[in-house]
């Protein structure tokens, strides 16, 4: 089916749409130097896993500081093992979700690792390139997965989802404070055909006062790839495995781009770092807990305003790491 012609673009539809981003690499990492300067003590006493490959742009960068450091990277995404395959044999990749990190160990018969880097969401590449239908600013289907693994597609949900499911996975994937209103407007829509077409409904049914400042189809673009890619439960389920592999001495390092991401993390290292949780009057200890992680980083760490204006993707991300401490 063809896609219907859309109507001309009102002023605020022309600032957020048809943007063509020009990126000079397949991808910038992120806090680089942060990541290195955490990882730093580890390159040289085990494994370290890059569970979001993607561009290779930290894995290059632990390289650079450490070119012996071994490095076990893992990507869902096929376009990342070209990316791979630069490295030659200083890396070994494997196309992999890192929630099956621990199939992947067993595979290399690698027991423990000595650090571990989470570079979450979607990449520049994954944005920029529209065939992979992530983003509200160019055209392309309706797809968001990561990697072919994945058998949902945002076309699925956007039209044959009732109403009710569609308006839950905005509220509690995107925060949208408009999908109730959102979702009835993308029922009526149907059959939504590309992105394009998504972000004008989308934009067409956000109050006025939505639409002052960044995308309003930002939160409902962000809602739809994290179901399509399961992404919360296989951010909990990939941490809690390496955290389980990590040697003592040994550090990790996530990297967070919206609350439900960063929340998840905070309150699983909070929970690793805490101690004895009994009543402070209690004179002997009855519950026998230990804490097994030390916190490197007591607030997020966010990237400088040099690093936001090199590379504006970069201002929401949020960095925090630990340090295991005990087998």
């Amino acid at each position: 089916m063809e896609s219907p012609e859309l109507r001309p673009l009102p002023s605020w539809r022309q600032r957020f749409g048809g943007l063509t981003v020009s990126q000079p690499t397949y991808h910038q990492p992120v806090m680089p130097q942060e990541t290195v300067d955490l990882l730093g003590a580890c390159l040289r006493s085990g494994v370290i896993v890059d569970a979001t490959f993607g561009g290779g742009g930290h894995t290059r960068a632990l390289l650079k500081a450490d070119h012996k450091a071994r490095v076990l990277a893992l990507d869902r995404d096929p376009d990342a093992a070209a990316q791979a395959a630069s490295l030659g044999k200083q890396i070994i990749f494997r196309a992999a979700d890192f929630k099956a990190l621990d199939a992947v160990l067993d595979e290399e018969e690698i027991d423990e690792i000595a650090g571990a880097i989470f570079d979450l969401g979607v990449s520049s590449h994954q944005l920029d390139v529209g065939e992979r239908g992530f983003s509200y600013h160019h055209r392309g289907p309706l797809d968001m997965r990561m990697g072919p693994d994945s058998s949902l597609r945002a076309h699925e949900i956007v039209n044959t989802w009732d109403h009710g499911r569609i308006a839950d996975i905005l509220r509690l994937y995107g925060e949208e404070p408009q999908a109730g209103r959102i979702a009835a407007a993308i029922v009526a829509a149907r059959p939504l055909t590309d992105t394009a077409h998504l972000a004008a409904v989308v934009a067409d049914a956000m109050p006025a006062r939505f639409r002052r400042a960044r995308h309003p189809a930002r939160r409902t673009f962000q809602a739809l790839r994290i179901a399509v890619n399961d992404e919360l439960t296989a951010l909990a389920g990939g941490l809690d495995i390496a955290l389980r592999v990590l040697r003592p001495g040994g550090r990790i390092v996530v990297i967070a781009y919206h609350s439900l991401e960063d929340r998840i993390v905070k309150r699983r290292f909070a929970s690793g770092s805490r101690g004895c949780v009994c009543p402070p009057d209690l004179p002997v200890c009855g519950c026998g807990r230990t804490a097994d992680l030390r916190l490197l980083t007591r607030k997020a760490l966010r990237p400088s305003d040099e690093e936001v204006a090199a590379n504006p993707r970069s201002r929401s991300a949020r960095l925090r790491a630990v340090e295991r401490i005990s087998a």
